[in-house]
């Protein structure tokens, strides 16, 4: 006769009363204690005691007392390992097992993104990546995750919830403008060799394969920190601090004009048409500049609403000497208020970003911006920018 397991083979045994949670303890307790009589387990070959929440009928509290009651109570608990099985009846299935692993369980079991009859079994995914974000490793390899849900949904043929805990779609993302502006501040000084502390992100994204890219996303109630935040770390766009509410409000009303969420695109499409695109009713044609004993002279060859028109004026830089000859025209006379420059890419191809700020004399108050391979042309074009944003008004 052929023996039943094979020579070598190590097996556990594993027994679960169906319904311990709604079993007065002392009898569950017997039951146990009686099976754990006949398999005699020792502590070299445990006992698996598998104690499960067939339904929730109690808050996760109760459900933790009675893990701690069983494993105070067991004659053999160091030759039993105690297992939970919750499901999630009452919603409160992650946090059951959670209380019962304080509690002294030694054991999970679950099911990928809660998976199982009724409202689910537990999330086996969630519990793992909560103890990970606490420095306990699970031991399950979750450091791909897009791959496991892709695998899931294929195979299941259900869909993982956009706001699933760490696996969907928008969880790392936020929509709200307060959100955004932590966000954005925390991560400035977040450094690669420290713990992981970017408020409203509580794992870091890259520890499961998820993107950065869609940690702040814009709608209409997203705010002005959200949206400098695309515009720099998606185009190289670094916006000085008070420009960031002025682009803020532009692209919230086209946000809520499209009554949509707008895309990285989207959001670079409404700065180029608002501050890099516009040339009316003042288009630049020509500039250059000279400088002689520390006084600089431009010549400008402009067109102001529809008209050609030749510039000349002298000043202590460039920036100077452009305003003074816009001062000679119709144009509405104003004043600089801030200037900011930065580089737009690396290497030969760089390009000079410039963002200016002016005040008119009707005490309005815009930034424009500019781009252009030379600093100088960039920052003349920054002025023109803000002049025509201030006559669109």
């Amino acid at each position: 006769m052929q023996p039943l397991v094979a020579e070598g083979t190590n097996l556990r045994l594993e027994y679960s009363p169906e319904s311990f949670t709604s079993t007065e303890l002392e009898f569950a307790l017997e039951i146990c204690e009686a099976v754990s009589d006949v398999w005699a387990p020792t502590p070299e070959k445990k006992i698996i005691l598998n104690l499960p929440a067939t339904v929730e009928y109690a808050t996760p509290n109760v459900h933790a007392d009675q893990i701690e009651w069983m494993c105070t109570h067991l004659t053999r608990r160091d030759a039993t390992i105690v297992s939970l099985h919750t499901h999630n009846d009452r919603g409160t299935g992650v946090a059951a097992t959670e209380l019962a692993l304080l509690a002294g369980a030694d054991r999970v079991e679950g099911t990928l993104f809660g998976n199982g009859e009724r409202t689910g079994n537990l999330d086996i995914v969630n519990v793992a990546l909560n103890l990970y974000t606490h420095g306990i490793h699970p031991n399950l390899d979750f450091s791909d995750i897009n791959h496991v849900r892709e695998v899931y949904e294929r195979c299941t043929k259900l869909e993982v919830y956009p706001r699933q805990p760490y696996v969907g779609e928008l969880v790392f993302t936020a929509f709200s403008g307060s959100h955004q502006d932590a966000i954005k501040k925390s991560w400035a000084v977040q450094k690669p060799e420290q713990p992981w502390d970017v408020l409203y992100i509580p794992i870091d994204p890259a520890d499961i394969g998820r993107s950065y890219k869609a940690i702040i996303r814009i709608n209409s109630q997203s705010g002005k920190g959200g949206v400098a935040y695309i515009l720099e770390h998606e185009f190289g766009f670094s916006l000085p601090k008070l420009m960031h509410k002025e682009i803020g409000k532009i692209v919230n009303d086209v946000a809520d004009a499209k009554g949509t969420e707008l895309t990285a695109a989207d959001i670079h499409d409404v700065f180029r048409r608002e501050y890099l695109e516009r040339k009316t009713p003042l288009s630049l044609e020509q500039f250059k500049s000279s400088e002689r004993n520390s006084t600089v002279k431009c010549e400008a060859k402009l067109t102001i609403d529809g008209v050609a028109q030749k510039l000349v004026a002298e000043g202590n830089g460039p920036i100077d000497a452009f305003v003074r000859a816009l001062a000679t025209t119709s144009l509405p006379k104003f004043e600089v208020l801030s200037y900011a420059e930065h580089s737009l890419g690396q290497g030969a191809e760089a390009r000079a970003v410039s963002y200016i700020q002016i005040k008119t004399e009707r005490g309005l108050t815009l930034f424009g911006a500019g781009v252009d391979t030379n600093i100088e042309l960039a920052s003349i074009k920054a002025i023109v920018s803000a002049l025509n944003r201030t006559l669109a008004r």
